[in-house]
């Protein structure tokens, strides 16, 4: 179980913080690819995108491996897997309260139509 003091946690969602890390990850969900793939479509050097993957390492998102001089990069996905269980929690609770929700306006609904049937428009 993942808790709310986690440095893990607060590691993984620091990097998931700004949208190129994210755009980054969802790049490497297909693939592993070098820095310089990741870094085009962002119109990234490949020094910004160096230091975008090294939060996503810290925050173990992502794995590098140098090859020669490429820096090849793959994602990690036990600490998303952390971060869903953690969301999760609120998940279940929004969900239970629209379940209520849906309760409440379905009776309302009824309740409607009843005092329509009672009282025909003439």
């Amino acid at each position: 179980m993942v808790t709310d003091r986690s440095p893990a946690l607060d590691r993984v969602f620091h990097a998931l913080a700004h949208p190129a890390r994210r755009a980054i990850l969802r790049s490497l969900a297909d693939r592993e690819q070098n820095l310089s793939e990741l870094a085009a479509p962002l119109r990234m050097t490949f020094p910004a995108a160096s230091k975008h993957v090294k939060v996503l390492e810290r925050a173990r998102l992502v794995r590098r491996r140098v090859v020669g001089r490429e820096h090849i990069c793959r994602i990690e996905g036990r600490p998303l897997g952390d971060a869903d269980q953690w969301l999760e929690q609120f998940r279940r609770n929004w969900e239970r309260n629209f379940l209520r929700l849906d309760a409440l306006l379905d009776q309302m609904h009824a309740e409607e139509r009843d005092r329509d049937s009672e009282h025909p428009k003439r």
